[in-house]
């Protein structure tokens, strides 16, 4: 089998074209014809140095906001995240195929759905979760032929609390319909999902596109934008809000929000100098808040996590700027918000609970 960089082809130096998704880390090369012959999920309590052996890591440490406290802990990694219609919070874990209700009260954790495609890497698997009404539907990625896996890479709908069904393949749509910048993965990896109109929006952030996805199956472009390696998503007044991570150094310049209309895309920046941005959402008032992960290591591959307890949760003000409510979260995958209190959830499976108002 022949190793391929993963930059890309020799002598290709576009590190945002690439596998780009912040908090999950492949070390070592992909083989043309399978999975990565060696790659590994970075959590809070283990990192890996370039052979793949696990090696220790900083402990994590509690952010420093007064206003912050861990809500949940022992989770097998975490994902993305939504408020259910019950107004718990739902998150997902790749590695296990499931989806996870978190009680926002106590912090007491049930299988809310199970049977989804695991990870056939310590990468991808399911990644978000979001309702439609009652019925919730769940992003899955890498799963597919390319990593020796049958199952579709796209939009899951959730049957009961053991199974789930394909509604959309994105990852098909995606190899018929390739970006115009090399990619060393045809299927992309959709990393978030919005709901919008009778389907979702869609990020892909290998691909560095917008999809959007109805729940007949119709999957469109809406945006397509250079190195800036997509991330979160969310939608107030009509208007899309994307972050944006930044292709490697991940450089806080580069770390942005941006807001556009899907019916006419023509982004517009809204904010920016967040360090490796993986979400965006608005708090119950109507303000806009995005979620940095960190300081990218200085010898960081692609795809590689920040460093630990470097994340932060950002509030956005009238002049593009940030400030900071929350320092030192341990590599954060995205958060929510009900009412004034952000619940962040973070790569080591664990879920903070932070008042806004305490930090600002």
């Amino acid at each position: 089998m022949t190793p391929i960089h993963p930059f890309g082809p020799a002598g290709d130096r576009h590190p945002g074209r690439r596998l780009l998704v912040p908090g999950l880390i492949v070390l070592a090369s992909l083989a043309v014809s399978g999975a990565p012959s060696a790659a590994s999920r970075v959590t809070q309590r283990d990192t890996f140095n370039h052979s793949g052996i696990a090696a220790s890591s900083p402990s994590a440490t509690a952010p420093s906001s007064p206003g912050a406290r861990r809500l949940v802990a022992g989770l097998k990694g975490g994902s993305g995240s939504t408020i259910g219609p019950d107004g718990a919070l739902y998150l997902t874990e790749g590695a296990t195929g499931r989806v996870v209700r978190v009680d926002p009260k106590t912090g007491e954790t049930t299988t809310f759905a199970s049977g989804l495609p695991a990870q056939l890497i310590p990468l991808g698997g399911a990644m978000d979760v979001a309702f439609l009404g009652e019925t919730a539907y769940v992003l899955v990625t890498l799963v597919d032929a390319q990593f020796k896996g049958t199952s579709v890479d796209g939009i899951y709908q959730v049957d009961d609390a053991t199974s789930a069904h394909p509604i959309a393949d994105i990852g098909s749509w995606a190899v018929a319909h390739p970006p115009h910048p090399d990619i060393f993965i045809p299927t992309g990896l959709q990393y978030a999902m919005q709901p919008y109109g009778d389907g979702f929006l869609v990020t892909d952030g290998h691909h560095n596109r917008v999809y959007r996805v109805t729940l007949d199956g119709i999957v469109d472009e809406i945006a397509a934008f250079d190195d800036v390696v997509p991330t979160g998503l969310a939608m107030s007044g009509g208007k899309v809000y994307l972050a944006e991570a930044g292709p490697v150094p991940h450089l806080p310049e580069n770390g942005r929000v941006l807001s556009f209309d899907p019916s006419s895309p023509d982004p517009t920046v809204v904010a920016s100098g967040g360090r490796l941005l993986v979400d965006v959402e608005m708090d119950g008032s109507g303000d806009l808040f995005a979620l940095a992960q960190g300081v990218f290591p200085s010898d960081g591959e692609p795809g590689s996590p920040a460093n630990p307890n470097t994340g932060q949760l950002l509030k956005v003000d009238d002049s593009g700027n940030f400030s900071v409510i929350a320092d030192g979260l341990n590599q954060p995958t995205s958060m929510e918000f009900i009412g004034g209190t952000a619940y962040v959830v973070t790569l080591g499976g664990e879920v903070w609970e932070v008042d806004q108002t305490a930090g600002a």
